[in-house]
């Protein structure tokens, strides 16, 4: 089974508000998950980034793989280190 951290998205149209979220890489983006990260609001200026560090940093060591969005808003977030 492959876990990935991904985004699922929630919200009215024209309105996105995602959830931070770790799921099995079968499951539809909106679909069932394992559990809830944190948040991501791009709508507000700076966008808001709310990310539970231990739960993510956890589950990374575990081996779920972030998708490309996932692992900048970690980076922004400082879970994961920038490499130089």
């Amino acid at each position: 089974m492959a876990v990935k951290i991904r985004l699922t998205r929630l919200g009215d149209k024209k309105a996105p508000f995602y959830r931070v979220v770790v799921a099995d890489s079968r499951s539809p983006r909106d679909g069932k998950f394992i559990e809830i990260l944190g948040t991501y609001d791009p709508l507000k200026n700076p966008a808001e980034i709310k990310i539970d560090a231990d739960k993510a940093s956890k589950w990374l060591k575990n081996g779920a793989l972030p998708t490309e969005t996932a692992k900048s808003l970690l980076k922004k977030a400082g879970v994961i280190e920038e490499k130089k």
